[in-house]
């Protein structure tokens, strides 16, 4: 749910600013089902490192942004390597 709080209006400059805030349910929910879908991908990876983001994407039913935002939270984390260069690499999954 969205909440509209205010503007700031510059009249002569033809900018305005809104602030908008969400309630931190959505934040939550949005968190622990990333963390499903990494362990998903990591699932995934672990049967065949030598999977690309759109196949995962289309395995998963999400988008390859989607995919990719979490290998890169896997990697920062140190639960994800890249093995190889991009093309003919693989997937490494640190246990």
């Amino acid at each position: 749910m969205w909440l509209w709080v205010g503007s700031a209006d510059d009249r002569e400059g033809g900018l305005f600013t809104v602030t908008v805030h969400r309630k931190g349910a959505a934040v939550t929910e949005r968190t622990e089902s990333s963390e499903i879908g990494s362990e998903k991908i990591l699932g995934l990876l672990k049967a065949n490192p030598r999977l690309a983001a759109r196949e995962i994407a289309g395995t998963l039913g999400i988008t390859p942004r989607a995919v990719e935002k979490q290998i890169a939270r896997l990697r920062t984390e140190g639960r994800l390597r890249r093995v190889g260069p991009d093309r003919g690499g693989y997937w490494g999954v640190v246990e």
